[in-house]
């Protein structure tokens, strides 16, 4: 079970199948480093791992433990890119920063894999290739243009018709897909505990159940403190992505967390499980609310969808998960499930990650949009580039000035109605 978190969305498989956790023992008295950073997620982990690496000197302060947000919670999907297309970044950020853009969102799975290697993370891991599948025509030409252009770019991308993903999916419920051969999937809060371990095996000291509760500016930097202590660092870096707290305003009210959840069934007899994703693909479809699903490494089937705010709502999506998975899987009828939690994802207006600049010697990443596992790893390294001096400037991905969404308050409402109407043209297969 997640630890301190709500009944509805703590029992997960995750944590139930978690490696043992680093000893990470809270914060106290008042210490220095040459960088600070608050959240122990993917981007806070990838961040003090380079950073000690590198030789500086790093404390990282995590309100739990190491992984306990979104990181340790997801599908556990390496998806390399962004949500726009490379001709797309291009267009929007100018051909210098779009490919820029391009060239390091595109590696993030080759990051994550190597890091994996390079550190020997025991987190189930397999590179065998991101899909993403097509439900329509409209969404099936649309993955054959992006095929395109990540060809075009020399990426190990290839357009899947209806009978191949047919039959490395298990389901004939799609007419045809793309795969990136650069991603893949593994068990998330090991790949963060293991993240952890490479970090501190480093140099890094980890602080657990140390909440950030002020940062104040002093003469060589900032200052963070928390109930039982402070740390005072040159460059302090924010990595809550979902679970951005009021810390540092504004920057809780650029992004707004939507629940996702996930159930997962007993391990599956040999008969049902081969018939399932055979080669070990955890794919995705364009669904405007998608679905991700996959078998772990002792054959369980798990459903990823949408969450809700409130637990009643989140029971009937959860209920709603297994149902649609026994749609697309009839030989999953029957068959028990004995896992269901959930977690906060960052979502942005833009649907892109933001790299935000607070103050001089405070940058923040986040808004992974459902896309964390590669691309907070990524954000944490460049993080790292940014803390050990790189110029903002030279950094692969705009930084820009934190602004409040609209009506931030309203979050709710507004993402409760666009769920709605989602799940309507979802519906009408439109």
């Amino acid at each position: 079970m997640i630890a301190n978190e709500r009944p509805v969305i703590a029992n997960s498989l995750w944590s139930a199948t978690a490696n043992p956790a680093p000893d990470c023992p809270p914060l106290t008295g008042d210490t220095q480093a040459d960088v600070a950073i608050v959240g122990g997620g993917f981007t806070g982990l990838s961040a003090a791992l380079h950073l000690a690496g590198a030789g500086q000197s790093v404390l990282l302060l995590e309100a739990e433990t190491p992984g306990w947000g979104a990181s340790g919670r997801n599908g556990g999907q390496v998806n390399p890119g962004l949500k726009e297309g490379p001709d797309r970044l291009e267009a929007i950020f100018g051909a210098d920063m779009g490919t820029r853009m391009t060239r390091l969102s595109g590696g993030g799975g080759d990051l994550v894999f190597d890091l994996i290697r390079r550190h020997d993370i025991r987190c189930d891991a397999h590179q065998v290739g991101w899909i993403r599948a097509s439900h329509n025509a409209t969404t099936h030409a649309e993955l054959q243009t992006l095929g395109d252009q990540w060809q075009r770019r020399d990426r190990p991308v290839e357009v899947l018709d209806a009978q191949e993903v047919a039959r490395l999916l298990g389901t004939d419920a799609y007419n045809g897909g793309l795969i990136d051969r650069s991603g893949g999937n593994l068990h998330p809060l090991n790949y963060a505990l293991g993240l952890a371990d490479a970090a501190i095996a480093a140099g890094a000291r980890i602080c657990g159940h140390s909440r950030a509760t002020a940062l104040e500016p002093t003469p060589a930097g900032h200052r963070v403190r928390t109930a039982s202590g402070s740390v005072e660092a040159g460059q302090v870096i924010l990595c809550t992505n979902g679970y951005t707290d009021g810390l540092a305003p504004p920057l809780q009210h650029t992004v707004v967390p939507i629940r996702s959840c996930q159930v997962a069934t007993a391990p599956l007899s040999d008969n049902v499980a081969r018939s399932i994703l055979p080669e070990g693909h955890s794919p995705s479809d364009l669904r405007r609310l998608l679905l991700y699903f996959r078998l772990d490494a002792q054959n369980r089937f798990v459903m990823g969808a949408r969450g809700a705010f409130s637990d009643r709502s989140t029971e009937r999506r959860l209920q709603s998960a297994r149902q649609v998975a026994t749609q697309l899987f009839p030989q999953l009828e029957g068959v028990q499930w004995d896992y269901a939690w959930g977690g906060n994802v960052a979502m942005t207006a833009d649907h892109f990650p933001h790299l935000h600049r607070l103050k001089p010697g405070l940058m923040a990443a986040l808004g992974y949009n459902g896309r964390g596992v590669a691309m907070a790893t990524v954000m944490g390294k460049l993080l790292a580039e940014w803390a050990m001096g790189k110029p903002d400037e030279e950094l692969d991905f705009p930084v820009t000035a934190p602004r409040a969404l609209p009506f931030h308050r309203f979050h709710r409402f507004g993402a409760a109605a666009t769920v709605f109407k989602y799940r309507v043209l979802d519906a009408l297969g439109v």
